[in-house]
């Protein structure tokens, strides 16, 4: 029986005695499971290949690759990897083709959880491929490694001019090096961009508005106009939903069938404005001036304001003729000498509100909240049978 050692392609040590029997076939899944390796080629001591099992002699040594060809173990990179105390010595890693110079401890002591610390702590256990000059293999990004490896040197999170955060941080999330991924993390946040949301200028504004048909519908949903003075301008059609109008000025503004709705009007100013049709379905307008202004639409389309917010609004001498103001909440709004003729009031909440001097014929106020309302010097009687409570 021939027995020989065999030892993986590039290395003298930790290597095994085997027998030689049957095919090359068999030799070579021998030597995966004694080498922990896929072992596919078999070199003897000079490089050359065996490729039958016939050419083995008795007490030869020979050299176990997976593919890679023959490296010379007297001259190999790996082969200074062995010496006692390799964990600290030099090794080279190729990242995409570029080569970077450190030391094993440097890989592995900062991070000693990471995949990279991982893959460099025990040889062989990761199969780690070399190139042709001992290199280890890494196909990954060198630009983004650079600032990685930087860091396991001297633990400084350090970025070069034009190197993107965003692909430093995928490296370290790759490389699983977590404390240095949450440095970036904090990094990338810190250096974006914060969003505009400063108010539009009527001067801005009033330049869209030249550049829109007037009967199109301007598209400012959900942008900001807080404290803007809008005052006077032609606003007809224009979809204000959700927007910002906080402390606006909009006095004699027309806001002609304009949609208003879930739009912020607190503090406004919208005394003199020109209302009809409007849609102001659940809207803010809690504090909001609204005196004179006129929501009565010829046409016949009237003013939606379900469900709005009007505290302590003050409409006085408003025309809201028809109006919907169906589970609105006007409490302790300003309603003097309002014309409410026809206005749906139906479970809204009218306390403390001053109604007196409305005109509320026709008025639907059933389930609406009447408590220390003020109905003074009404210009029509108000019927019981307008109000359950």
């Amino acid at each position: 029986m021939r027995r020989v050692t065999v030892f993986v392609n590039g290395t003298s040590k930790n290597g095994k005695v085997v027998a030689v029997y049957g095919t090359l076939t068999d030799m070579l899944s021998v030597a995966t499971n004694k080498l922990g390796i896929r072992a596919c080629n078999l070199y003897n001591g000079k490089g050359g290949l065996i490729d039958d099992i016939a050419l083995i002699r008795d007490d030869d040594v020979l050299y176990v690759s997976e593919g890679d060809p023959f490296f010379d173990p007297q001259n190999d990179v790996r082969a200074r990897d062995d010496r006692p105390g390799a964990h600290t010595d030099w090794l080279t890693l190729n990242i995409g083709g570029r080569l970077f110079t450190t030391t094993r401890s440097t890989l592995v002591s900062k991070e000693p959880e990471s995949m990279l610390a991982h893959m460099f702590q025990e040889k062989a256990v990761w199969g780690n491929k070399q190139d042709e000059c001992g290199a280890y293999l890494i196909d990954r990004s060198p630009e983004y490694f650079e600032p990685i490896l930087n860091y396991l040197r001297h633990g400084q999170l350090i970025i070069n001019e034009g190197i993107n955060l965003l692909g430093v941080l995928e490296e370290a999330r790759f490389f699983g090096i977590e404390q240095l991924a949450e440095q970036l993390e904090v990094a990338i946040k810190n250096n974006q961009t914060p969003e505009d949301h400063s108010p539009i200028s009527r001067k801005e504004f009033v330049r869209f508005l030249l550049a829109t048909p007037t009967k199109s519908e301007l598209r400012c949903q959900g942008l900001n106009f807080s404290g803007a003075d809008l005052s006077r301008l032609d606003l007809r059609y224009i979809n204000f939903k959700m927007a910002n109008l906080s402390r606006c000025n909009l006095t004699h503004a027309n806001l002609c069938s304009s949609n208003l709705e879930r739009a912020d009007l607190s503090g406004a100013n919208l005394d003199g404005a020109n209302l009809q049709g409007v849609k102001m379905l659940c809207s803010n307008a809690e504090g909001a001036s609204l005196k004179g202004c006129n929501f009565e639409d010829p046409s016949g389309l009237k003013a939606n304001l379900e469900g709005a917010n009007l505290k302590g609004v003050d409409m006085e001498g408003s025309q809201m003729t028809g109006i919907n103001l169906r589970v609105a909440t006007l409490k302790n709004a300003k309603l003097k000498n309002c014309n409410l003729r026809g206005a749906t009031l139906a479970g809204t909440d009218l306390e403390n509100c001053d109604l007196s001097g409305c005109d509320l014929q026709e008025a639907n106020l059933r389930g609406s909240n009447v408590k220390g309302a003020i109905f003074e010097e009404m210009l029509t009687a108000l019927h019981m049978s307008q109000s359950v409570r």
